[in-house]
């Protein structure tokens, strides 16, 4: 197992591929040893928590609870082998997928 030296953490922005990299790089041994389904669990535990933070919560404790909720849907997606920024193009990249426009003028009983 070769490990590559940790890069420092940066103040720059992070863009979606760079983000799903990293979580990769940190976690995907273990990731993979896990499968989807209990890591599915585990984004399943932090969206509650994220619930609990969004009723009850500091803007603090929201933050953390919405960067662990990305990192556990990434974690999944790697385990899958999927690129969210390949998805996110695809399904939202011309606009809504419901009515094809930019803002969305779907009704408000339908999806999205």
């Amino acid at each position: 197992m070769s490990h590559q030296a940790p890069e420092e953490p940066s103040s720059r922005e992070i863009n979606l591929k760079d983000f799903q990299r990293l979580i990769r790089t940190m976690y995907y041994e273990k990731d993979e040893a896990r499968g989807i389904e209990g890591t599915f669990m585990w984004l399943m535990e932090e969206v509650g928590e994220l619930s609990s933070a969004l009723r009850d919560g500091t803007q603090e404790e929201r933050l953390g609870e919405f960067a662990d909720v990305l990192a556990w849907l990434a974690t999944i997606a790697n385990v899958a082998k999927i690129d969210l920024t390949e998805a996110v193009q695809r399904k939202y990249g011309h606009g809504c997928p419901g009515c094809n426009h930019l803002v969305c003028d779907c009704p408000d009983e339908e999806k999205p």
